[in-house]
C-alpha cells in the first residue's frame, strides 16, 4: 500500500508540472473545488494575480457548496481587491452555493449554467444534543463557567430559551453581513435581494431573472467575454493556486485518506462554527 501511495504521489506531481508562464501575458485561473474551510491558498494565489502586470484578467471557476462563514468573507474581500484592478469573468459549475455565491459576488461579470444551482444566501448553525444519550450510558458532564453563555450552546443539556435567542442574533448578524456585502457589489435592489435571501437554492436561470448573475453561461463564455473585455484575445492559461507541497507532505496526505479512521475526529465539529452553507 505504502508503495502503490508513493507511486501515485509521484505521477500526480509529474503530471501537474505544466509550463511556467512567468512573464508571460496570460490569464490567471483561480479554481475552487468543494466546501469552503480554509481560504489562505486561494487568498494568495489572487494576490500574486492582482499584483502581476503579465495577467490581463482572471477567470474565477466556483464548484462549492460554500462553507464556514470566516474563509467564505476572507475570499469575498480578496475578489474585492482582484476586481478593482483587473476583469474578473466568474463561471460556476454544477453548484455555487451560500459561501460560494459569496465569492462569486465581486466579479466583474457571473455566468452560470441553467441547470447550475446557486444562491442559498443564509447561515446555518448547527448543534447535536447528547443529552439522553449521555443519561443513557450514565454519564455526567459538569461546566464552571465565568459566565452564563460561555458554554453555549452546549451539547450535554437542552437549550434556554435565553440562549437561543442569543444565539439567534449571531446569526442573524451574520446573515445581515452576507446581504450587506452582496448590495455593495451587485446591482441588486434591497427589497429583491431580500426576497430570495431566505436560503432558497436558485437554478441559474432563476437567479437570471432576479439579477444574481449577469449571464447565461458556462467556463467557455466566460473566457470568451474575458477575452473581449481585455482586449488581448487569446492567452495562455495560468491555473491556480499552485500545489506548494513536497512528496512528504502529499504522501502524508494520501495515507491518512485511506486510513480507516481517517477524518471521523472532527464529526461533531466545533462547538462555535456558523456555515454561509
Amino acid at each position: 500500500m505504502t508503495i502503490l501511495l508513493v507511486g501515485v504521489v509521484f505521477a500526480v506531481s509529474a503530471c501537474k508540472g505544466g509550463k511556467d508562464l512567468d512573464g508571460e501575458p496570460r490569464y490567471g485561473v483561480v479554481l475552487l473545488r468543494g466546501p469552503i474551510t480554509d481560504a489562505r491558498k486561494y487568498v494568495e494565489w489572487m494576490a500574486e494575480l492582482r499584483e502581476d502586470d503579465d495577467v490581463a484578467g482572471v477567470l474565477v471557476r466556483i464548484d462549492s457548496p460554500g462553507g464556514v462563514v470566516g474563509p467564505s468573507q476572507e475570499l469575498y474581500r480578496a475578489m474585492v481587491r482582484l476586481a478593482e484592478v483587473k476583469p474578473v469573468a466568474v463561471s460556476m459549475g454544477a453548484v455555487c452555493a451560500s459561501g460560494g455565491y459569496y465569492m462569486a459576488c465581486p466579479g466583474t461579470r457571473l455566468f452560470a449554467n441553467a441547470g447550475t444551482l446557486t444562491g442559498s444566501i443564509g447561515v446555518r448553525m448547527e448543534l447535536t444534543n447528547l443529552m439522553e444519550l449521555m443519561e443513557t450510558l450514565g454519564v455526567r458532564h459538569t461546566s464552571i463557567t465565568s459566565g452564563k453563555f460561555k458554554d453555549s450552546p452546549s451539547p450535554f443539556r437542552n437549550m434556554t430559551a435565553e440562549e437561543r435567542a442569543y444565539i439567534e442574533t449571531i446569526v442573524l448578524d451574520l446573515h445581515a453581513q452576507f446581504t450587506e456585502d452582496i448590495l455593495a457589489v451587485r446591482d441588486m435592489d434591497n427589497a429583491t435581494l431580500q426576497q430570495i435571501a431566505d436560503g432558497r437554492i436558485l437554478t441559474g436561470r432563476q437567479a437570471l431573472a432576479v439579477g444574481a448573475i449577469d449571464a447565461l453561461g458556462g467556463q467557455e463564455e466566460a473566457q470568451e467575454w474575458l477575452e473581449k473585455a481585455t482586449g488581448k484575445g487569446e492567452l495562455p492559461l495560468d491555473e491556480g493556486p499552485k500545489d506548494k507541497r513536497n512528496w512528504y507532505e502529499k504522501l502524508a496526505e494520501a495515507v491518512a485518506d485511506v486510513l480507516p479512521l481517517a477524518g471521523m475526529t472532527h464529526l461533531a465539529g466545533p462547538r462555535w462554527q456558523a456555515e454561509y452553507r
